[in-house]
């Protein structure tokens, strides 16, 4: 299922031409490339930090990823919810310890 958030990324994506040329070793790449990049905002001031910034780093990731999720066919809230069971199997809940 495509919503809205994904036609928009997707849209950008081939009015720029990335469509034909994003592989997935491209937005593997460029999800990391963009995680440095919001560290960055951190790195030498954690008190003063441009929120501006962060959340330009951060729309990145979220678009590379997606965009990953999109080219493969998978619901990226999917993708997320199937990975609750793996973190409760991992990780117990505070009240369970």
């Amino acid at each position: 299922m495509m919503d809205d958030l994904c036609r928009d990324i997707q849209a950008m994506r081939v009015a720029k031409g990335w469509d034909k040329t994003d592989t997935d070793a491209i937005l593997a790449k460029s999800v990391v490339v963009e995680a440095a990049e919001l560290l960055e905002c951190y790195q030498w001031d954690e008190i003063h930090v441009d929120k501006e910034a962060v959340k330009s780093e951060l729309a990145d990731v979220l678009m590379y990823a997606i965009s990953l999720c999109m080219d493969n066919g998978w619901d990226y809230k999917e993708v997320v919810r199937a990975k609750f069971a793996d973190v409760n199997r991992r990780y117990p809940d505070l009240d369970e310890k």
